[in-house]
């Protein structure tokens, strides 16, 4: 059978076509927006999902932080503003600091808190000291987005726990991230402090490019169930600055690899750039009209063996020499400096220790220095003594439970589980509050000890909504 020559010869446009779905076949499984752009003009380098409508999680904080400093910056306010913890703000899920009620701290902490540990209570903090109250600091971040030209993006409370309404886009995450570098230029570099220390406890931050990848400096994770594990990170290399979103990873390690990833091929800028067609700037990508992809299942279903959380990491205990540092920190500094160059692969360059830095100091009360700052870090750091607790029968311990909220490890897996399932329904099982009563059985005289009455649980923060119904 004879058949023409232009039917067995495929045709230029035919190949191009299959190459293409090769290339997208892998990015669509992945269910992942990914953004990279350049800081300065926006160029857009690569864009996947770019415009698809995501939830934003913990990614919201970085408007929260905007609006704040908007307000710093205007006069309105002051970094040394004392703001007080409401019954509101110390009933949200973790993470959080876990102060009680009526605990002042300043604008300048709270930013730190917020933006390091992710800290849902001092979000609301600061929502209440800025706008009045959630509903109405909500509003301030909604104008704020609309003008930036955020269309994709809507808000209804300061720290991304699930609600039905809180949506965002990669596209607009990067529009954001280039307002603060535009906008807040003396406030920068709230975004890419490397760990804070309150009282004994030191914090990483949870964006582990800070300190691994070269040039890091900036911005902010967020991970509820529905929305998988989100980053926005930005790097600076020759006088180049490059923001790259990844929104749906897989795992708090897989969004800094993918970011990662980014990042190298736009610094890279390779010969076959010419190739590509011009993707023109992050503000002129086109929206999607859809719903937000709900990956609760995939991200915290039942097929977990461990429950998923943004706090990857766990806080680590100062030494008991008070440096300001873990123990290893000296160490890890002096054997830097006989590292061999930086691993070029970033699953590599992650799996290396973060380059030592000393911790940030944040403290709760008025703004101090010199002895009157030392003293309040002495205060809180006896408020996180760990505990001593009498062993009883099989060794179980009974006794005291700590006096905050953060001496439950607020980095381990129970305080995460709460956080991870929170976009279903409120936390089983919340951190207990800094002001419940001590249980029965520490007060009780030494001899036989008695087993522990269970304390009264906090209640519960009212049930979040974006999981039984995608918000629109």
């Amino acid at each position: 059978m004879h058949f023409p020559r232009s039917l067995l010869r495929p045709s230029l446009k035919s190949i191009l076509a299959v190459a293409m779905l090769v290339i997208a076949a892998p990015q669509m499984a992945r269910a992942e927006a990914l953004l990279v752009v350049e800081a300065d003009s926006g160029k857009v380098l690569q864009a996947d999902n770019a415009t698809m409508p995501w939830y934003p999680a913990s990614l919201s904080k970085l408007m929260t932080a905007y609006v704040t400093l908007k307000a710093v910056k205007d006069g309105r306010m002051s970094l040394d503003t004392l703001l007080t913890v409401s019954p509101t703000a110390s009933s949200q899920s973790p993470s959080k600091m876990g102060f009680r009620p009526g605990t002042q701290v300043t604008v300048d902490n709270a930013l730190k808190m917020m933006l390091v540990k992710s800290a849902n209570d001092m979000a609301v903090v600061l929502a209440e000291g800025v706008g009045g109250s959630i509903d109405g600091f909500a509003g301030m971040m909604n104008q704020t987005a609309q003008k930036l030209g955020m269309t994709q993006t809507s808000y209804v409370n300061p720290n991304g726990l699930p609600a039905d309404g809180q949506i965002t886009s990669a596209r607009d995450m990067a529009i954001l991230a280039r307002a603060i570098i535009r906008d807040l230029p003396e406030y920068e570099y709230f975004v890419h402090i490397p760990s804070i220390r309150f009282g004994r406890r030191i914090t990483q931050n949870f964006n582990k490019l800070i300190g691994r990848y070269p040039g890091a400096d900036g911005f902010k994770t967020g991970f509820i169930c529905a929305s998988g594990y989100n980053l926005v990170a930005s790097a600076t290399r020759d006088g180049k600055r490059l923001i790259a979103v990844v929104l749906g990873a897989s795992s708090g390690r897989m969004r800094a690899i993918r970011a990662a990833q980014l990042l190298d091929r736009g610094f890279a800028n390779n010969g076959l750039a010419w190739l590509r067609p011009s993707l023109g700037t992050v503000d002129n990508l086109v929206p999607i009209d859809s719903t937000p992809p709900n990956l609760r299942e995939e991200m915290c279903g039942a097929k977990h063996k461990r429950p998923a959380s943004d706090e990857d990491g766990e806080d680590t205990i100062a030494s008991a020499g008070g440096s300001g540092t873990n123990g290893d920190s000296g160490v890890s500094f002096f054997a830097s400096g006989l590292q061999a160059a930086m691993p070029t692969k970033p699953a590599d360059m992650l799996a290396q220790p973060a380059a030592a830095s000393e911790p940030v100091v944040v403290y709760t009360g008025p703004t101090k220095t010199g002895a009157a700052l030392i003293a309040a870090v002495d205060a809180d750091t006896e408020k996180t003594q760990p505990v001593k607790r009498a062993k009883g029968k099989h060794g179980r311990v009974v006794g005291k439970k700590p006096d905050t909220a953060d001496d439950v490890k607020a980095g381990t897996k129970s305080a995460a589980k709460s956080d991870s399932k929170s976009d279903s329904k409120p936390a089983a099982k919340p951190v207990r509050h800094a002001n419940a009563k001590p249980d029965a059985a520490a007060a009780k005289p030494a001899g036989k000890p008695a087993a522990a009455k269970p304390a009264a649980k906090p209640k519960a923060a009212d049930k979040p909504k974006a999981d039984a119904k995608p918000a629109g």
